[in-house]
C-alpha cells in the first residue's frame, strides 16, 4: 500500500479483493461452519442417517461439501454468499484501508522510516475491532443462512439475506444483529493483528533476500506465512464465535467456550474462512 494511496482507492481495491476471494472460497467456509456447529455425538447416539446429517458423522472437508452437495444441492455450498459480500465489502475495506493511517497514528505520523512491530500490531488490533463492529450484523446473518441446512439446529427458513436481516429485526430486535459481538471482536483483532503485523514482517524479510522484489509472489508468500499464523492463533476464538452466532442455546461467550471445551475435545476444520483475508492481503495490501 503506497503511502500516497487514498483512504477511499484502498478501501474499494480492498473490498473487491475480498468480495473476489470471498466467491472463490464460500464453499470451503460453508463447511467450516457446518463442522464447527457439529456437537459432538454421545456414544451411545446412533449414527447419521445418509439423507440427514450424513456429513455431521465426524467426516473432514471434502466429505462435508460433498454431502452437503449431495443432500441440499450444490448451491447449498453458496448459501451466505449475499451476506458473505456485504462482509468482506464492509470488514476487508476497513481494516486494510485503515491500517496504514492507524499504523502513522501509532507511530507518530512517520511511517517512512522503520515501524516496530508493537505499532503494527496495535494498529491492526485497532482496524481489525472498527471494522468487525461495523459488518458483524453481516457475520451474524452470513452465519445463520450457511448453518440453515443443519439438521441438529432450528430451522430459521430465511429466503435471503435482506429477509434474514429484516426478520432478525423484527423478532429480536435490532440488537440482535449484535448477536456474538463479543468472540467476534475478539476473533478478528487476534486474526488481523497476526495476519497484518506478521504480513508486513514476513514482507520485509523477504525483501531482503536475495532475489525478491515488490511483486505478486512476494505479497502472495507473505500472505500465506500471515494467513497460516493467523488461523493458527485464531482459531479457537473463531470455533466460539460460529457457535454464538449459529446457536441461541449459549447463554454467554464464556458458557460456549465452557460448553465446547467440555463436550466437544475434538475442535474440527477450523481455519478456512482465513483464505479469503489470505488472498486480499497477498492481491490488495501494499506498504511503503
Amino acid at each position: 500500500m503506497a503511502s500516497s494511496s487514498s483512504f477511499t482507492a484502498v478501501f474499494i481495491s480492498s473490498a473487491f479483493a475480498a468480495c473476489f476471494a470471498e466467491v472463490c472460497t464460500i464453499p470451503l467456509d460453508t463447511a467450516k461452519v457446518r463442522l464447527q456447529l457439529q456437537k459432538k455425538t454421545p456414544p451411545s447416539a446412533p449414527a447419521a442417517s445418509a439423507t440427514g446429517a450424513g456429513w455431521t458423522a465426524g467426516g473432514g472437508m471434502l466429505a462435508t461439501i460433498v454431502c452437503i452437495a449431495r443432500e441440499e444441492g450444490v448451491a447449498a455450498l453458496w448459501k451466505g454468499i449475499v451476506p458473505g459480500l456485504h462482509r468482506q465489502f464492509l470488514y476487508g475495506g476497513l481494516r486494510i484501508g485503515l491500517y496504514e493511517p492507524v499504523k502513522a497514528f501509532f507511530a507518530g505520523g512517520n511511517v517512512v522510516g522503520h515501524v516496530s512491530l508493537l505499532h503494527k500490531i496495535l494498529a491492526a488490533l485497532a482496524t481489525g475491532v472498527i471494522a468487525i463492529v461495523v459488518a458483524n450484523p453481516t457475520d451474524l446473518v452470513k452465519v445463520r443462512l450457511q448453518a440453515d441446512g443443519k439438521v441438529n439446529t432450528v430451522k430459521r427458513n430465511y429466503s435471503g439475506a435482506l429477509n434474514a436481516y429484516a426478520t432478525i429485526i423484527r423478532q429480536e430486535g435490532i440488537g440482535a444483529l449484535w448477536t456474538g459481538l463479543g468472540p467476534n471482536v475478539a476473533r478478528n483483532a487476534i486474526i488481523n493483528a497476526a495476519e497484518l503485523a506478521s504480513y508486513d514482517q514476513f514482507k520485509q524479510m523477504f525483501l531482503k533476500l536475495p532475489g525478491f522484489t515488490d511483486n505478486v509472489f512476494t505479497h502472495l508468500l507473505a500472505g500465506l506465512g500471515a494467513g497460516f499464523f493467523a488461523v493458527s492463533i485464531g482459531s479457537p476464538v473463531d470455533v466460539v464465535k460460529s457457535r454464538m452466532m449459529g446457536d441461541s442455546t449459549y447463554r454467554s461467550t464464556l458458557d460456549c467456550f465452557a460448553k465446547t471445551l467440555k463436550n466437544d475435545v475434538r475442535i474440527p476444520f477450523p481455519g478456512f474462512s482465513e483464505f479469503s483475508c489470505l488472498f486480499n492481503i497477498s492481491l490488495e495490501f501494499h506498504d511503503s
